[in-house]
C-alpha cells in the first residue's frame, strides 16, 4: 500500500460540516480531491482551512495531464516532499506535524517510518542492480541519495 493511501484529512469533520457534503478521510481519493479541490467546495470552507487547500492545490494538483487529478502526479510529487523533509534532517513524528501545518494533512508516524524504512531499501535494492549491471555513476548517485535519508 502506497503511503499517500495513509495520508489523511486534517479536520474531517469540520471540513464536512463546512462543505456540507461527505467526502473520504483520504487526501489522494477521488472523492476527496474533486470535492475539496474545485470550486464550489473550496469556495465553502473558512479562510484557514482555504488557504491550506489552495497552497495543496498549487503544490501538488499542478500538472498539464488530462486526467489531473487523477493521473498520479499529485501523489508522486507528495512522496517528493515527504523525501524532501526527511533529508532535511525531520524524523517521522516531524514530518507529520510539517505536512499538517502546511496542509492539513496528517499521517501516523508508525506509517511514515515504514515509508522511510522501505525508501532506504529500495534505494539499497536500485544501487546493488545498478553495481551489478557496471553503472557506478548510477551506483554513486543511488547512495548519496539513500545517504540524505539516512
Amino acid at each position: 500500500m502506497a503511503i499517500t493511501d495513509k495520508i489523511y484529512v486534517k479536520n474531517h469533520q469540520q471540513l464536512v460540516s463546512q462543505i456540507e457534503t461527505s467526502f473520504p478521510k483520504g487526501a489522494f481519493k477521488g472523492a476527496t480531491l474533486d470535492i475539496l479541490f474545485q470550486g464550489e467546495g473550496l469556495a465553502k470552507l473558512d479562510d484557514a482551512s482555504q488557504d491550506r487547500v489552495l497552497d495543496f492545490a498549487e503544490d501538488f494538483l499542478d500538472c498539464d495531464c488530462q486526467a489531473n487529478p487523477h493521473c498520479g502526479c499529485p501523489e508522486r510529487k507528495f512522496v517528493a516532499y515527504l523525501l524532501e523533509l526527511r533529508e532535511q534532517g525531520l524524523g517521522p513524528d516531524a514530518i507529520v506535524d510539517v505536512m499538517s501545518d502546511d496542509y492539513l494533512l496528517y499521517a501516523y508516524p508508525g506509517d511514515m517510518l515504514s515509508f522511510l524504512d522501505n525508501s532506504v531499501r529500495t534505494l539499497e535494492a536500485v544501487e546493488t542492480l545498478a553495481e551489478v549491471d557496471g553503472r557506478d555513476d548510477v551506483a554513486e548517485e543511488v547512495q548519496r541519495r539513500r545517504n540524505r535519508l539516512m
